[in-house]
């Protein structure tokens, strides 16, 4: 079992933590990144303060688990050097000076790439992830790499490779003894916690968006395609994507057109907006999730936003015939080429043989090596004819329900509740196939035909204290409307939550 690597580089900031932050202002946390930058250009404070700011919020939480690695020294040079460039008039820069959590799949070079894996523990990447590219060109700052699910194939973040001596698993910005989500698991503990104001995900099945309900920050799941998926540790060539994760949807907006270089589009009026309810993410939901969700969707009614109920018929099955065998038949070929064209030095065979957290490992002995996914009775069988038909018939099936559901309706977008329940308890029995399969329930259809979906937090249950996130899913293509709709719902729901460890 290993620890955290970030048991080392944490160790790095009690020398430099705190040297410049006379100046930060004391809600510095509760800023978004926009305004963060905003300062910074307007040169009421340092890059150099605010990154010490938010490198001391690390250094005093490590008990989420939340970083694998953290370069204080690095940070804070390159923050030095945001600041020398205004002195001397350079322009300011969108996220100039801001720091910015990276999902530990995502290449950033000076950190190791390891995917929440053992065998990839030791691999320095020699060139950033396109899109790690954008972000610096943008001005953003990185500060470390955070925890996730190992290979990203889970949704608790409970990754027994990476952790503190005796408190495994990613943690719950609200309620330590409940699990992060995943498996963007670190990023979504971070800005819950407000540990960072800006993090990056990705998502092949909810993994930007579901951690983000479960913590009370705002996920976003763009088009596949939308961004550059080079430098990336993959799952699904089919699925997977890089995701935005805030606290803010502004700050999401502003991340979308760095990395999209779309422009940015602003609020639309809520009685132009028209959202659907569609069934089958409204069945099952716990009581704090549906007491919640219900309260949202009356203070959109309240406001204008038509909001009609909607059947989308198959939609269940069509999905269970899709998911699984794209998700598991694309892994090994993806991985395969990923490990060789990125020169780790490290084999397929090699990867699979290290992985230490035993749902992870049975997926890939029972599923993934072999190329087996279940059957119409639930025992495994040869994959090749299910991802066949999945790719030539399942689904265009799904895609066709969706556009129709959406031309019938006149929709804008779908809306619901983001995770049929709210957090659970973590420990080694929470990473269970049915819970997997429950928490991804909601987030899982869309992202088999690549639409985008934003999570938005609406307060927290009243039962459990934990937050409730809700989601809007919009045609692909649609992300710019689709985050200028998330605008406004945020602008009638207002901010998200704010736990007690980050007060």
């Amino acid at each position: 079992m290993k620890t955290r690597l970030s048991c080392v580089a944490v160790g790095l900031l009690a020398a430099s933590v705190g040297a410049s932050a006379s100046d930060v202002p004391k809600d510095l946390h509760l800023l978004s990144a926009v305004e963060t930058a905003q300062l910074i250009c307007g040169k009421k404070v340092s890059s150099e303060a605010v990154v010490s700011y938010w490198l001391a919020r690390i250094q005093a939480h490590p008990e989420l688990n939340a970083f694998i690695s953290v370069d204080a020294t690095q940070a804070l040079n390159e923050a030095r050097n945001a600041d020398a460039r205004l002195a001397e008039g350079e322009p300011c820069l969108p996220l100039g000076g801001v720091p910015i959590a990276i999902k530990d799949n995502i290449q950033v070079i000076g950190f190791a790439n390891t995917a929440g894996t053992p065998a990839l523990a030791d691999f320095h990447p020699q060139t950033n992830a396109p899109i790690i590219d954008k972000l610096q060109a943008a001005g953003a700052i990185v500060v470390g790499k955070t925890n996730m699910h190992e290979l990203a194939f889970g949704a608790t973040g409970y990754n027994t490779a990476f952790h503190l001596p005796n408190v495994i698993g990613v943690r719950n910005a609200f309620d330590l003894s409940h699990i992060a989500g995943g498996s963007s698991s670190g990023s979504a503990a971070a800005l819950g916690a407000r540990l960072i104001p800006i993090a990056m995900g990705t998502d092949t099945g909810g993994s930007t968006r579901e951690p983000c309900a479960l913590n009370g920050c705002v996920g976003f799941r763009p088009t596949v395609g939308r961004y550059s998926g080079v430098g990336i540790t993959p799952i699904s060539t089919s699925r997977d994507t890089a995701g935005p994760m805030a606290n803010s949807v502004g700050d999401i907006v502003l991340l979308d057109s760095i990395l999209s270089g779309a422009s940015a589009r602003q609020a639309v009026a809520p009685q132009t907006i028209r959202l659907g309810l569609p069934d089958f993410f409204w069945a099952g939901l716990d009581a704090d999730v549906a007491a919640q969700a219900q309260a949202a969707v009356k203070q959109l009614r309240d406001a204008g936003v038509q909001i009609v109920s909607v059947n989308m018929p198959d939609l269940e099955t069509l999905t269970s015939t899709v998911a699984t065998p794209i998700a598991i038949m694309e892994a090994r070929s993806a991985l395969t080429d990923y490990l060789k064209v990125q020169d780790t030095g490290v084999s397929f065979d090699a990867l699979v043989s290290k992985i230490s957290s035993p749902d992870v490992q049975g997926i890939f002995s029972a599923m993934v090596v072999p190329g087996r996914v279940p059957g119409p009775d639930a025992t495994l069988v040869p994959g090749a004819k299910a991802y066949a038909d999945a790719i030539n018939h399942g689904v265009p099936a799904l895609a066709a329900l969706y556009q129709k559901t959406f031309k019938d309706h006149r929709l804008d977008a779908l809306l619901f509740p983001t995770v049929p329940q709210v957090a659970i308890k973590t420990g080694p029995d929470a990473s269970t196939a049915q819970n997997f399969g429950r928490i991804i329930r909601n987030t899982d259809p869309g992202s088999n035909v690549k639409m985008p979906g934003l999570s938005i937090p609406v307060g927290l249950g009243k039962a459990s204290g934990l937050p409730v996130g809700m989601e809007i899913d919009g045609l692909p293509g649609t992300d710019a409307q689709l985050l200028a709709i998330g605008r406004t719902l945020e602008a009638i729901w207002g901010p998200g939550p704010i736990p007690a460890i980050a007060r």
